[in-house]
């Protein structure tokens, strides 16, 4: 097995970025060309986070790596789960892969998120391929449920969800009539979920991600309220669209930023973004840099 770590003293944070080469597990096939694979990768699992990242080898004939997100890891087994769709024929041989198999990884990539024990009331929100960095986040906080965190997860997909859902078992106040549907590992967790598309999903809200996210932020106080930490992972406008209802309702937000990136290690920059700072504003690195940001400080002005 291959198990190196890339170091390099001018940037401290190659040297928690390994390269090794992870057996397959098994890989299980859903609809909309989604797969979640389970990858033996004991030193990637060690010292992976909510939020973080693998740079995958995904073909011997393409050079270039995929970054796929990290949706769940067990550091006492030694193994990852990603969750991926299949877009292009790099993600295409990936999905060929079978258990025995090996897959080159580069990880943990990024700066997660970080919960605060004075913002216990989390909301998870995530949408399509970023759903698996909230599922994560999801476990941590359940992990930590003796900090006091009680995280309510709202998930949205315009495709058949990667899992099959059911009715809820956990009443979540303020959300609309017949909205029960929800991912059935979170709600063994005890985490309520509830699921939004507009595919016309048995069960799921027929709009968007945010308008459930308002439903329940209506429901809580201003004490209440100084509790919330949002933390979501989508599409760009989804992003956009929750750091403005984080605004709206002065409460915190962390996002994690989905962009193209060729090295993933900082030394491209092809994946930058404009960050305020308060040197003024600064172009920041996805992959080292994020992929998790304040929302403010990428979407706009603190309210």
């Amino acid at each position: 097995m291959s198990d190196t770590a890339a170091v390099n003293t001018d940037r401290p944070h190659r040297g928690t970025i390994f390269v090794e080469d992870a057996s397959v597990l098994s890989q299980e096939a859903h609809a909309g060309r989604q797969f979640v694979l389970r990858l033996a990768s004991p030193r990637v699992a060690r010292r992976a986070t909510a939020g973080s990242f693998v740079h995958a080898a995904v073909d011997p004939d393409i050079p270039m790596r995929r970054p796929l997100s990290i949706m769940r890891a067990s550091a006492d087994e030694g193994w990852i789960e990603i969750l991926y769709k299949v877009m292009g024929e790099g993600l295409n041989h990936l999905a060929t892969r079978q258990a025995g198999d090996t897959v080159n990884l580069m990880g943990p990539i990024g700066k997660g998120f970080v919960p605060r024990t004075d913002k216990p009331r989390a909301l998870l929100i995530g949408g399509g391929v970023g759903i698996p960095p909230m599922v994560y986040l999801a476990e941590v906080l359940k992990d930590r449920a003796d900090e006091g965190f009680k995280p309510f997860a709202i998930f949205g997909s315009e495709i058949p969800f990667p899992f099959r859902a059911r009715p809820s078992r956990l009443i979540v106040p303020g959300m609309p009539e017949g909205v029960i549907a929800a991912m059935p590992l979170l709600e063994d967790w005890g985490i309520p979920c509830r699921l939004t598309s507009k595919a016309g999903f048995a069960g799921c809200h027929d709009g968007y991600v945010t308008d459930l996210a308002r439903a329940w932020l209506g429901t809580l106080d201003r004490t209440a309220l100084d509790e919330v930490e949002i933390f979501s992972c989508g599409p760009t406008p989804m992003l956009k669209a929750v750091a403005a209802l984080a605004a709206e309702f002065s409460v915190a937000c962390q996002v994690s930023l989905e962009e193209y990136m060729a090295c993933a290690v900082g030394g491209c920059a092809g994946c930058v973004v404009e960050v305020a700072t308060p040197d003024g504003p600064a172009m920041k690195r996805v992959c080292v840099d994020g992929p998790v940001f304040d929302a403010t400080t990428v979407f706009g002005p603190k309210p």
